[in-house]
């Protein structure tokens, strides 16, 4: 009779903080953080979590636990400045980077992104940082060349974006900033410190449907970020040193490198460029050979376990390959 009792109480528990306003629920993650919520409530953590993505969804905000105090912090602590933490226990996440959107190009990787999101149905999709080139707010000087403003290439990520919006409808987007996306404000905290905190400023500000971050880490084992390590080797040094999954961009390499030691396997990942390679962004190689390859990333994820990463790339100029098959997209 006891045991009814408790399961009735937790049940009504459960229940209450399900229905709590979304203020309300922000408030408690950021008093109490997930596993003590959980632990209140009886909700799985992975249902805290959902909870929480929705709301940053439709708030466009970021909801920290609480920061604990020095002498509570684990060696190494879980949770630091612009890092997101998010749970798939089944299914898949796909990633792409390196867009550079270019007014008036609608590239292959970008159909190819459209046609993985309807056909796999992530639980999570990530735009891997640099979605905008910003040469106009460049610290490089273009020369002669014709290059679009950034109100244009603004615009026209947000007609790109607003695709990948409709195509995945409710799944959670992320954003790890890019060191391209980052010239945007970077111009305007040098030359106008004061508009520091007027809305608009920041590049999240004009994409509201994405959860802007500079790491997304998935179980606590997979991390998704823009760049760590630079070099030949950066996939291999990012994951050795790292000690977990790393998936990057910013090199545009499209290679997947398993590290494996005493802690078992893991994989460093560069998930390639969205751009067309041989891009008008691009010109200054001057037409000389590069290392890039056109790719998106697809991670499957099994009762929490990460399986080998998969790359997308491109087969011709209508068509990828991925996992032996060639698709038209």
């Amino acid at each position: 009779m006891a045991t009814r009792n408790r399961i009735s109480r937790s049940s009504r528990t459960g229940n209450y903080w399900k229905k709590l306003p979304d203020n309300e629920f922000i408030d408690k993650w950021r008093m109490y953080g997930p596993t003590e919520m959980s632990r209140r409530t009886g909700m799985s953590l992975r249902s805290l979590y959902s909870r929480r993505r929705v709301i940053e969804m439709r708030t466009g905000q970021r909801i920290e636990p609480p920061i604990p105090n020095p002498g509570e912090l684990p060696v190494g602590p879980t949770q630091a400045p612009g890092r997101i933490n998010t749970e798939v226990r089944n299914g898949f996440v796909l990633i792409g980077s390196d867009a550079h959107y270019w007014p008036g190009d609608r590239t292959l990787m970008h159909k190819a992104f459209l046609y993985f999101c309807k056909e796999l149905k992530p639980k999570i999709v990530v735009m891997n940082g640099d979605v905008i080139d910003a040469p106009t707010v460049s610290r490089y000087d273009s020369g002669w060349e014709k290059i679009p403003q950034l109100a244009d290439e603004i615009e026209h990520a947000k007609d790109m974006l607003s695709e990948i919006e409709k195509a995945t409808f409710k799944t959670p987007r992320y954003w790890p900033l890019g060191n391209h996306d980052a010239r945007f404000e970077y111009r305007i905290a040098a030359k106008a410190p004061e508009y520091a905190k007027i809305h608009g400023i920041h590049l999240k500000d004009h994409f509201p449907n994405w959860i802007p971050t500079m790491s997304l880490w998935i179980n606590e084992q997979i991390i998704v970020k823009h760049r760590l390590k630079g070099g030949i080797h950066a996939i291999r040094n990012n994951t050795l040193y790292g000690g977990k999954t790393i998936v990057t961009a910013h090199l545009h390499a499209a290679r997947v490198h398993p590290f494996t030691d005493y802690n078992g396997t893991r994989w460093g990942v560069d998930n390639g460029c969205m751009a067309n390679v041989y891009a008008p962004q691009f010109n200054y190689l001057e037409d000389n050979p590069r290392d890039w390859r056109e790719g998106l990333c697809v991670l499957k994820i099994v009762d929490g376990r990460l399986l080998e990463p998969s790359l997308v790339l491109r087969w011709d100029d209508k068509s990828v390959q991925f996992r032996g098959d060639i698709i038209r997209v």
